[in-house]
């Protein structure tokens, strides 16, 4: 399929992944992944409008009772849902819960859009994640049943190589750099059936491994400035994203 000019709109509904965190712009606010497909989107359609409800630190359960309906009510000709990562990265999680309010989201949002896109979201190499791995891996694959179900699209970022390269995550160890992001954004073009750019799945050059020091540097900066907080939060029950608003909260005309 070539340039698809009732692409429209675009509404991105989700946590800090569709937020942008962490790829960070000069004044210090985040773009991500969405932000630069809606620039693509909006080179192509004049008019084009852009909203993006996500928040950071928001579970599948705070989407679905913040985003969904209000996404849904937009009508948007495109409708990206990425959800659930951050409750299977709790201690405690209900998965039958969390499949169940996914189910509910994508029963709201396929009819309401044009085209619903999922994703089984990217996933650091390193032994913190693989103790949530079996969790991720269940709500993917649940993901991709509630795609077949309802035609949704799914951008399988779970399943390239290129995107679990620690060079690919921040120094928090939770969010793609900007580079990342890029990737993520040309992943969605392609798969909304647009022409490619590059191949978001080339991996990174070879480079050498970082030395016993510099591993431990590393470490104890990842455990003061992001390790420490995130155990605090969950401790006293709070998120990043209270009391924050949506990114783009209206579906507006967006020229990037």
């Amino acid at each position: 399929m070539g340039i698809n000019a009732t692409y429209t709109s675009l509404v991105a509904v989700g946590d800090s992944f569709t937020e942008g965190m962490s790829d960070r712009l000069p004044d210090g606010s985040y773009r991500g992944w969405a932000d630069q497909l809606a620039v693509r989107l909006a080179a192509t359609t004049p008019g084009f409008r852009y909203a993006n409800l996500a928040v950071r630190g928001k579970l599948i359960s705070q989407i679905v009772a913040e985003q969904v309906d209000v996404a849904a009510g937009m009508g948007a000709d495109v409708v990206t849902l990425v959800g659930g990562l951050n409750d299977t990265l709790r201690p405690k999680c209900d998965m039958g819960r969390v499949r169940a309010l996914l189910e509910e989201a994508v029963e709201k949002l396929a009819p309401s859009c044009g085209q619903l896109v999922l994703m089984r979201s990217p996933g650091r190499n390193g032994p913190v994640l693989d103790r949530f791995r079996p969790r991720m891996e269940e709500l993917f694959a649940y993901v991709d049943e509630l795609a077949a179900r309802h035609g949704a699209l799914v951008v399988d970022l779970y399943g390239a190589p290129a995107l679990a390269d620690q060079r690919m995550w921040d120094v928090d160890r939770l969010h793609l750099t900007a580079e990342g992001h890029r990737r993520v954004a040309e992943a969605v073009w392609q798969t909304l059936g647009l022409p490619a750019e590059d191949d978001w799945r080339a991996p990174l050059p070879a480079s050498l491994p970082p030395g016993w020091t510099a591993r431990r540097i590393a470490d104890a900066q990842f455990a003061r400035q992001h390790l420490a907080p995130w155990i605090g939060r969950r401790l006293t029950g709070r998120s990043s994203g209270d009391g924050r608003p949506p990114k783009r909260a209206e579906l507006l005309p967006f020229e990037g």
